[in-house]
């Protein structure tokens, strides 16, 4: 997995994010910014819930909205159904 580092200027010093992650740290140098934002994402990773990680990088939720999206289609689908009218002489998108 490929994450991305963000490094800008701030006063003094640089501040690096990791947007995915929502993890921040920071250095007098860019490398030093570098070095300890990877410090901090290797101890995220070392002492995060499956959960939180999950959550933060966005993992299911994807799988969530198919799992929505087929509830809706069966449902207006069901709905044809019990209304006499079959799918099959409907538009293709009325049940998208």
């Amino acid at each position: 997995m490929q994450l991305t580092a963000i490094i800008e200027r701030e006063d003094d010093g640089y501040v690096a994010l990791c947007p995915q992650l929502d993890i921040a740290s920071q250095g007098e140098s860019v490398a030093e910014a570098r070095e300890n934002l990877t410090e901090a994402l290797e101890l995220f990773f070392e002492t995060a819930e499956r959960s939180e990680v999950e959550r933060r990088l966005h993992i299911g939720v994807e799988d969530d909205l198919q799992r929505t999206l087929r509830s809706l289609r069966d449902a207006c689908i069901s709905s044809l159904t019990s209304s006499k009218v079959s799918p099959s002489r409907l538009p293709r998108s009325a049940c998208r």
